[in-house]
């Protein structure tokens, strides 16, 4: 009678250990999730215009201000290139625009070049009152038409060899840094990135479930 006794209370507790570890790892998945869900989603990339990876197409140019600027191609000095296209009725980019310069001065060996098109008395009045005189500021219809853009706030990160290293709509500073963030992974995306830790993290726990 001890005996059986001693049987079915060492079966009680192995069944509940497993029920605990069960819990536990319903628990780190349901965190996971969670994780997932609250990181930085990044700049939303659409797949339109060059690839990412891909060599940009380069541009000769001349800004608002009469300067001559090149956009892709080798870059001299090893320097990046973030493209922010804009629209002087565009809310969202009047935010952004203040914050360029210090993103620009963080990264470093980063030039910023603003781009747009139309009417270019209406650009250089809205140009004087950004007061980024330091900044070229472009207006090229061809050049939103080789990035297919469709709408604004975007920016497109060019590496120093001419190639597309990041892009996406951009609605707050987290999204600009998001690109340069992108880059430094080797990801055409923050999204990228977060998905395939989450695919890897799911992977772990259903290989930790099987052999449980």
């Amino acid at each position: 009678m001890m005996q059986t006794a001693l049987i079915i209370s060492n079966a009680l507790s192995w069944a509940a250990l497993l029920a605990l570890g069960a819990i536990c790892l319903a628990l780190v998945r349901q965190v996971g999730i969670l994780y997932e869900r609250m990181m930085p989603a990044g700049a939303l990339m659409i797949d339109k215009g060059p690839a990412v990876g891909a060599i940009a197409p380069t541009f000769e140019l001349a800004d608002i201000a009469g300067r001559a600027v090149k956009v892709g191609g080798m870059s001299a000095g090893g320097r990046n290139t973030l493209l922010f296209f804009l629209s002087p009725t565009c809310p969202v980019c009047k935010k952004l625009l203040p914050l360029l310069p210090s993103i620009q001065s963080r990264e470093g060996a980063t030039d910023v070049v603003l781009a747009s098109d139309g009417d270019i008395t209406e650009h250089a009045a809205f140009y004087r009152k950004t007061g980024l005189s330091q900044l070229p500021y472009v207006l090229s219809q061809e050049l939103g038409l080789a990035y297919q853009i469709g709408k604004l706030p975007y920016a497109v990160l060019l590496d120093d060899q001419g190639k597309v290293r990041a892009k996406g709509l951009v609605n707050t500073r987290e999204h600009l840094e998001s690109l340069f963030e992108a880059k430094e992974r080797g990801v055409a995306s923050l999204q990228e990135f977060v998905h395939g830790k989450a695919h890897e993290s799911h992977e772990s726990h259903d290989h930790e479930a099987q052999h449980a």
